[in-house]
């Protein structure tokens, strides 16, 4: 600290630029701008108290200082945007916005084609947009191939495959889509006339596009081609309905962006619109996750800079909600109070605050559900899966001196039991008590299951059992084709040995550790959901057993008797005009006799 108050502040200038502050390590851990590097450094360094302790604790890191002067507090701005999407110090605030917005290309060839891409490859094509919104994107392009018959074909219409017939019209041509350049029906300068309409569109200047269709228009009628007329009215009708859809303010508003920002805490958002002819060609949203104690006049600044930079814009207007220091040639900054205008800032602030509030909901939700994605992360790692084991599935055999073999499948979501997809499955093609082949059978009906319906696939399935066990399911698996999407276990009960596929010796995992834990809670609910399926067989089959004993009672007649009293209980309970009434005055007798001869 001593280094640099009596080394470096005394010689830094009175001059605008951009300073970094380093640590220990040589690690850039803040960048900022300043009209005068002198006085603004030195302010970090001459406080008795710091407004906040995340300043006070950078101020404490700072083991160096470097500073860029440059020409103007604009290009102090422009340079310190740069470096921080570059260099991302820690205590710089976080624009959190990475995600991947879809583009409008025309390409750099003959007839050029017109479609949505996310990628830019520098060919001498042209972009527009970036679009926040994939479905603008698709509106865009369905509006643009309604009005003019763009190609679609990625054919290459260069003008000696033309003229030597290599191409023959498709079903586009046919359908009316396309005029068909393949076979020269249209002239490469009549199909570049419709992509200098197709720029004014994705300019947004649609009042242009409008006026070149009502004057192709007359022109067709003042020569009698009244079906063409008819033609191109339509597509204007088409135009001017996309147009009054996206209107929302005064037309004469003809070229502005919006911006605001709604703050709580440590949490900002901002919002921009664009707005061009009345109508709001763009909307977009983000987070900012602040470090230190930014203004909101800063925060500010530095979006309009992002923001106008990616999203390509040139308004000589903006809208802000306050007065900014900041400027920008050749713009306007306005802070409207009254009109159209005034309706525009406040439809972006309240865009920033629902924006915000609904970052902070996401927040509230994910922190609540944090422990379980710790656990799950766990899990993960302990196991080698390469997914998040979101849904586990386990499965249980459940049979008694090889009586009525039943299985249980329990799932758990997020590490917690998830009933409503517990399955009950009665084992169908075994005979006796052969735990190996009832495994492979259960896990092959389950999950042939799953394809056929189209449902997703659990990231982790435990086999209760041993290397037998497992090996069964993963011949299931195998059947499938499905082995190796998803990873399995099995998990064995005396020593609670974790076995792998194709892994002849097993696994211990820490008595103590979640993984085993979760793994242990699942196979334990898998074994009490399956006993107490099997528990409801063999009583069912005991109640049928003493009924079948009965002389002249066969199984229409016991199921007739479940169906309505469920129970041996519940037969014993009923009136004996009831159960005259199902099966007859004699079976009646005979098996009330029956059941109350003790």
């Amino acid at each position: 600290m001593e280094h640099i108050l009596n080394h470096i502040l005394p010689n830094l200038p009175d001059r605008p630029g951009v300073y970094q502050f380093l640590n220990n390590q040589g690690e850039i851990i803040y960048v900022g701008k300043a009209i005068n590097l002198k006085k603004r450094v030195s302010s970090y360094f001459h406080k008795n108290h710091y407004e906040n302790r995340k300043l006070y604790l950078l101020v404490k890191k700072i083991a160096d200082i470097r500073y860029i002067i440059v020409n103007s507090e604009q290009d102090a701005l422009l340079l310190e945007n740069n470096l921080i999407k570059e260099l991302q110090p820690r205590y710089n605030f976080l624009l959190k916005d990475d995600k991947s917005f879809p583009w409008i290309c025309i390409k750099n060839e003959p007839f050029p084609r017109v479609f949505s891409t996310r990628n830019i490859v520098k060919d001498g094509s042209l972009y527009y947009g970036p679009y926040t919104s994939a479905t603008m994107v698709r509106t865009l392009l369905e509006l643009i191939r309604q009005l003019f018959p763009i190609r679609t074909c990625g054919l290459n219409l260069n003008e000696e495959s033309i003229s030597a017939g290599k191409y023959k019209i498709c079903l586009e041509y046919h359908l009316g889509n396309c005029l068909a350049p393949c076979e020269g029906k249209l002239s490469l300068p009549a199909y570049n006339d419709y992509i200098e309409r197709v720029k004014d569109i994705l300019k947004g200047n649609l009042t242009q596009v409008s006026g070149y269709l009502r004057d192709l228009m007359n022109k067709f009628s003042e020569d009698f081609r009244f079906e063409e007329a008819n033609t191109v009215k339509l597509k204007l009708d088409i135009l001017e309905k996309f147009q009054s859809k996206s209107t929302i303010v005064n037309p004469s508003i003809k070229n502005v962006d919006v911006f605001s920002i709604y703050r709580e805490d440590d949490l900002a958002a901002i919002n921009f619109l664009k707005v061009v002819d009345g109508a709001v060609l763009l909307a977009h949203s983000f987070e900012l996750e602040l470090k230190l104690d930014e203004t909101n006049e800063e925060l500010l600044a530095s979006a309009i800079l992002e923001l106008r930079n990616r999203f390509g814009s040139n308004s000589c207007e903006i809208l802000i909600p306050f007065p900014l220091e900041y400027h920008i040639e050749g713009v306007n900054f306005t802070i409207p109070r009254i009109g159209d205008k005034k309706k525009l800032l406040e439809l972006s602030e309240r865009n920033a605050k629902f924006y915000l509030l609904n970052v902070k909901k996401r927040k509230e939700e994910y922190d609540k559900e944090k422990p379980a994605v710790k656990i799950l992360e766990r899990i993960q790692k302990d196991l080698h899966l390469n997914e998040l084991p979101v849904f586990i599935e386990c499965f249980d055999n459940s049979n008694i001196q090889g009586t009525n073999p039943v299985a249980a499948c329990v799932v758990f979501k997020n590490a917690k039991p998830f009933k409503s997809e517990y399955r009950h499955f009665n084992v169908k093609t075994v005979v006796g008590p052969d735990d190996f082949s009832s495994m492979e059978e259960i896990v092959y009906r389950r999950y042939h299951r799953i394809l056929e319906e189209g449902k997703p696939l659990p990231q982790l399935v435990v086999i209760d059992g041993g290397k037998g066990q497992l090996h069964a399911a993963v011949n299931s698996l195998n059947k499938l084709g499905i082995y190796g999407k998803m990873g399995i276990i099995g998990i064995a009960k005396k020593l609670e040995e974790i076995y792998f596929p194709g892994d002849s010796l097993p696994v211990y995992l820490d008595k103590s550790s979640v993984t085993l834990k979760v793994i242990q809670q699942i196979r334990d609910e898998a074994h009490r959901f399956g006993i107490t399926f099997h528990r409801q067989k063999r009583s069912s089959s005991m109640i049928k057993s003493e009924l079948e004993s009965i002389p002249g009672v066969g199984e229409k007649t016991m199921a007739v008797l479940f169906k309505e009293f469920k129970s041996i209980n519940g037969i014993k309970q009923a009136e004996m005009s009831k159960i005259i009434e199902l099966v007859g005055r004699k079976k009646a007798e005979i098996i009330t006799g029956f059941l109350n001869r003790d």
